[in-house]
């Protein structure tokens, strides 16, 4: 048994103790993966146990090739044991007992390009607007419904009979009938069918309760309903089940994660045997010590608090920003003056709470020629959404830029496909002219389908417009234009899915990227602005292998570990995020992803804020992050963390200095669609010629004539400018009191 001796004491009690319920709580660098492949390797060498008896389940196919790895390479190769994920387990089940459900053994798995393509016909067979109802709303839903072991008529009864809900109904009952028609499930069926097949067979059930005699869970908190009912039953004759998670990293609920699973462990397993694994062997003392001063505000956590041997180590770092681009600059300014050569740019991490934050670092960091990467998604400016939207401004700014309309031509969907477009390119090439120039021909636009004709119209005029009036608009007034009459904002609302909602927070952090430009230079054209937009873009993205710093969210974050890493937005209403309050336990699982950041860390953490920033194209001050007055300030260095005296009779509160709300892309959104649409509904009959009237471009001026389509206005400074109805940014000048 010499291969236990490195195990610390926790860690080799849990892999002697093979008996019963085991619930063991593994803290962040605790060496989880250690111990369960330890614990198998002692079940099968000391205790005698076959290979073949043992199930370990896991979340990803990295994790589970991992641990075969370690636990062959502790008891020698090709065993015949079920180190598998959750989804390959039960599609091994089903490929034996598919036909207690109707299927045939072979049944095909449907992926989500195959799930979209059967939803897509749904839609079209019930004739639905499938603008309202998208395929990704639906699939979303179906998907929730299927997590909670809710069927077609489960749902309507749980969520009640309106329009809409009969609507979903139906939908879901169409899909499941197709899949069965196609002999096909998709990922959700193979959790949920598993359980059917184990609930309406009882020898099919004993048979894998007998094989299965131990049974090993991994990261047991961010298991669902569905999860948790398939191992819950496989372990009911022979009690040996052991989970192995830590309630602390639960920051997945909003993807279906069940935390009581893991905190009610004990109710469900009678005699549960708890071990707590608190030797961390990661980060410094002064890290795990300032991430438990957070953590333990939390009311739903099981008692535990992470140490190690290491030495305390430097303090956490704190800077207060003056805004984004401050704490960006200061950021890279950072990683420049450690980057030795001992260190690798790769030793540096940026973990933040939302995508639209990686863009002012992408930018601190490309000015300075750090090489950069980010993971679990896109650079900024390599976004679909953003490319889209730049898209569609390149064309304002030239028509005739083909590669920019071949873009957005059917984005949103308009009903032009492939072969629609490679006609009207060819006989744009035979007419010698651009395909946008093609467009504005009615008589072509009039002999495409009606769907594709009236979405084609309504693009040509939008582009049309805004290209007109480029010179008499700024680059926001613009941009929040093309977002609502394009359709493109109104397409991703549509959709209703955390996808759509994160391009949605993008497209309005773009915004801030517009405002910041503006801010500096008053007169900004759109020419100027697509100019440096371009040279950002060029950036090249790095190899994942590169030496590079690595960008991404704390989410994606979970599991890794850096030497240095930044936690940049503690402000409230960025993190914890404006979802936050909403939902009673929305602070904990906040405050849960906080100390999952913070237990990245291996020597070095720092965190900062901004005392003003810029997002979603709305400037507001702002407080610091609530995280960040919980934690214990004699670990922090650099700038002091403000606290509210008791005595104080000035009231701070979560609205922040002024006042404001917390920064939501979803109110924003509301202003960007209810200014534009205010503009187009009043028009040149809001104004009066004699009437003195205000332009964010051009200042005050009087409106010499209008005509209901163009108002003209002489402005201060001598100009004469013709503006379009319902486009122009023209307000009525309202002096201020005791001033002119």
């Amino acid at each position: 048994m010499n291969y236990l001796d490195h195990l610390n004491p926790q860690q080799r009690e849990a892999a002697l103790h093979t008996e019963g319920p085991l619930l063991i709580l593994a803290g962040a660098g605790s060496g989880k993966t250690s111990t369960m492949t330890h614990r198998i390797a002692y079940l099968i060498k000391e205790k005698g146990v076959s290979p073949y008896r043992i199930l370990a389940v896991t979340f990803t196919n990295k994790a589970a090739g991992e641990m075969r790895e370690r636990v062959e390479a502790l008891i020698g190769s090709g065993i015949n044991m079920w180190i598998l994920t959750f989804h390959s387990a039960c599609l091994r089940i089903l490929r034996k007992h598919a036909g207690l459900l109707g299927y045939d053994t072979d049944f095909a798995v449907y992926d989500p390009a195959d799930q979209k393509a059967a939803m897509k016909s749904i839609v079209k067979e019930l004739n639905l607007d499938d603008k309202r109802y998208t395929p990704a709303y639906f699939l979303s839903v179906i998907s929730d419904c299927k997590e909670k072991a809710l069927g077609p008529d489960d749902y309507l009864r749980a969520y009640g009979e309106d329009p809409k809900t009969k609507i979903v109904h139906q939908v879901y009952r169409d899909y499941e009938k197709l899949l069965k028609k196609n002999n096909a499930m998709d990922f959700d069926d193979l959790l949920l069918n598993t359980v059917r097949v184990f609930q309406k067979d009882e020898a099919a059930l004993l048979e894998y309760q007998q094989r299965f005699e131990y049974i090993m869970v991994d990261e047991y908190q961010d298991t669902n309903f569905i999860q948790y009912t398939f191992v819950k039953m496989l372990a009911e004759k022979n009690g040996n089940i052991c989970v192995v998670g830590d309630d602390d990293q639960c920051i997945y609920q909003w993807r279906g994660a069940d935390i009581r699973n893991i905190l009610e462990f004990e109710k469900d397993f009678k005699d549960a045997k708890i071990i707590k694994l608190e030797q961390n062997y990661r980060s410094t003392g002064n890290i795990l010590a300032a991430a438990h001063s957070v953590i333990e505000k939390n009311y739903g956590r099981k008692d535990k608090k992470l140490w190690t041997e290491k030495e305390p180590g430097s303090k956490i770092t704190y800077y207060r920003a003056d805004d984004e681009r401050d704490e960006a600059r200061y950021v890279a300014q950072e990683i420049d003056r450690l980057k030795t050569k001992d260190r690798r740019y790769s030793d540096f991490a940026i973990l933040y709470r939302t995508n639209a934050q990686s863009r002012t670092f992408e930018e601190a960091l490309s000015r300075r020629d750090i090489p950069y990467r980010v993971l679990g998604g896109l650079r900024y400016y390599d976004r679909k959404e953003v490319k889209d939207i730049v898209s569609y401004m390149r064309l304002v700014q030239n028509p005739s830029d083909d590669l920019a309309l071949l873009r957005i031509i059917n984005e949103p969907k308009r009903g032009v496909g492939a072969k629609t477009v490679d006609k009207l390119q060819a006989l744009a090439g035979v007419r010698g002219e651009s395909l946008f120039q093609t467009l504005t021909d009615e008589e072509v636009v009039g002999s495409l389908s009606a769907k594709a004709a009236a979405g084609l119209r309504q693009m040509v005029e939008t582009i049309q417009e805004y290209s007109r009036e480029q010179e008499n608009l700024r680059v926001s007034d613009i941009y929040d234009g093309l977002l609502v009459q394009t359709g493109y904002l109104k397409a991703l609302e549509d959709q209703n899915t955390l996808e759509a909602e994160g391009r949605i927070e993008n497209l309005m952090e773009f915004k801030s990227v517009i405002y910041n430009y503006e801010k500096d230079d008053g007169q900004l054209s759109l020419s100027d602005f697509m100019e440096r937009i371009a040279l950002l873009s060029e950036v090249d993205n790095h190899d994942e292998n590169e030496n590079a710093v690595v960008l991404m969210t704390m989410h994606s974050a979970k599991g890794l570990e850096f030497p240095f890493v930044f936690l940049p937005g503690m402000e409230d209403g960025l993190f914890p995020g404006w979802r936050a309050f909403d939902r009673e336990d929305g602070l904990e699982e906040e405050r849960r992803l906080c100390y999952v950041g913070m237990t990245r860390a291996k020597e070095r953490l720092w965190l900062t804020s901004a005392s003003m920033r810029t997002l979603y194209g709305k400037t507001d001050f702002t407080r610091e992050s609530q995280f960040l007055r919980e934690m214990d300030k004699k670990l922090l260095d650099g700038d002091a963390v403000f606290e509210k005296k008791k005595d104080s009779r000035t009231p701070i509160s979560l609205d922040g200095y002024r006042g404001a709300k917390p920064a939501n892309p979803f109110e924003q959104l509301k202003y960007v669609k209810r200014q534009v649409k205010e503009r187009r509904e009043t028009g040149a009959e809001a104004f009066q010629p004699g009437e003195e009237v205000v332009h964010p471009k051009f200042g005050r001026g009087v409106v010499e004539k209008t005509d209901g389509k163009i108002i003209q206005v002489s402005f201060r400074d001598g100009s004469l400018k013709k503006l379009a109805a319902g486009i122009a940014p023209l307000s009525r000048y309202i002096p201020e009191e005791g001033k002119e």
